[in-house]
């Protein structure tokens, strides 16, 4: 069937629900009758240098559906991760660097998870039960994704294991009290796993012995046309979120929840990213572009087998390739940005990534929400003792007929 035009997201969204409570379903029935699923895909684990003294690897899974994932354990980064269109052209849709050693000079926090607290907190600051922390500023006056050297500039530990979902690595770090300004020790895990039914399914969990501030992101830069393509303005895009967070001039949320109604900002419908471009222009500090959290609408939604409910988040189509990308998320928030600082790193295969080359959909909790706490409609973001934190999400792949 021809997706060129997505009028109807959310119909969408239900077919490919009610396809994946079809597989879950056949799943179960034939589960009955044998002893036990069969394991598919591979993993496989490299030397791939040393930061900060410590060995860092690059692990390579493969679903045995044509698609491959190469991830370190310096930052969770994703690497690469190739995924095949509908006449199995495979193509890497992940920007990256070439070694660990260039990820360090320069990230872009290129596939990585932002941690302790993914995001900006407005002047580094915030309170908890009425005693006040301060954190490293990186972004300006600000805090961004977990300071000077958040989690994506640590190297964690991997485990790699076959599974019957498919290959999956667990990766572990402690942060340790004190770490960039956050007060408490936490244990923090993120598990990637690569399923038969060409998903990336990325769970993030952890736990503190005091009371601080969580709030995981996953930060790849996305092209579904492929990571060395060029813009990321002719891919389409539905958010379902009739509300977004403003910010001031520094991009700190002001505490408003806004409609996107009559705004270049409403994606309630497939569009063209570049459609409503031009109406976000460059500023003296912001080189202009979408870089914004929109309230999900939390609907509809979907249960996903040892993940917990979760509900669609993002609809991204490359119309030349075909290759579809539904995010599915327990998060309220997710920032849409279009890689606007972006201005000729140089990546993987000789590659030159420019303004606009990519784009991230970051589910999360809702920037500096740490400051907002009580507000109405704005989420918990401390987490204290004998409590779990849990952001789960499924980013699948659906290879629809492309206009080339």
């Amino acid at each position: 069937m021809e997706l060129t035009s997505l009028s109807q997201p959310f119909a969408l969204a239900s077919l490919a629900l009610a396809a994946s409570l079809l597989m879950s379903c056949a799943s179960t029935s034939s589960t009955a009758t044998t002893a036990a699923p069969a394991v598919v895909g591979s993993i496989a684990k490299a030397d791939w240098g040393a930061v900060d003294g410590k060995p860092v690897h690059l692990w390579t899974l493969k679903n045995g559906k044509g698609m491959e994932a190469e991830i370190t354990d310096y930052g969770t980064i994703i690497v690469s991760l190739k995924v095949p269109d509908m006449k199995g052209n495979v193509t890497d849709v992940v920007l990256g660097r070439e070694s660990a050693a260039d990820y360090v000079a320069r990230t872009q926090y290129f596939g990585c998870t932002a941690g302790r607290c993914a995001n900006r907190i407005a002047g580094g600051k915030f309170s908890i039960d009425g005693k006040q922390y301060t954190l490293a500023t990186n972004n300006g006056a600000n805090h961004l994704h977990g300071g000077v050297k958040g989690f994506d500039k640590v190297v964690w530990s991997g485990e790699g294991a076959l599974t019957a979902n498919g290959p999956q690595v667990t990766f572990t770090y402690r942060s340790k009290d004190g770490e960039e300004g956050y007060p408490g020790n936490v244990d923090v895990k993120v598990v990637y796993t690569l399923t038969a039914t060409n998903e990336l399914v990325v769970n993030m969990s952890a736990t503190t012995d005091a009371p601080t501030c969580v709030n995981l992101a996953h930060h790849s830069y996305w092209n579904l046309a492929g990571h060395e393509s060029g813009s990321i303005l002719g891919h389409e895009l539905m958010l379902p979120a009739a509300r977004y967070t403003p910010v001031d001039a520094t991009l700190i949320t002001t505490g408003e929840i806004a409609p996107v109604a009559g705004t270049p900002l409403d994606f309630t419908k497939m569009k063209p990213i570049g459609r409503d471009f031009a109406q976000m222009p460059a500023t003296k500090d912001d080189p202009g572009g979408y870089d914004h959290n929109f309230v999900l609408d939390q609907a509809p939604k979907g249960e996903q087998k040892g993940a917990g409910s979760m509900w669609l988040s993002a609809i991204l189509r490359d119309p030349k390739s075909g290759r579809m990308m539904e995010v599915w998320s327990n998060q309220p928030g997710i920032q849409f940005y279009t890689g606007n600082f972006l201005d000729g790193i140089p990546g993987k295969d000789g590659a030159v990534y420019q303004k606009n080359g990519a784009l991230c959909l970051e589910t999360q909790a809702f920037p500096d929400s740490i400051n907002k706490q009580g507000k109405a409609g704005w989420p918990n973001v401390v987490l204290r003792p004998g409590q779990t934190y849990e952001h789960n999400m499924v980013h699948r792949f659906v290879m629809a007929p492309g206009n080339s």
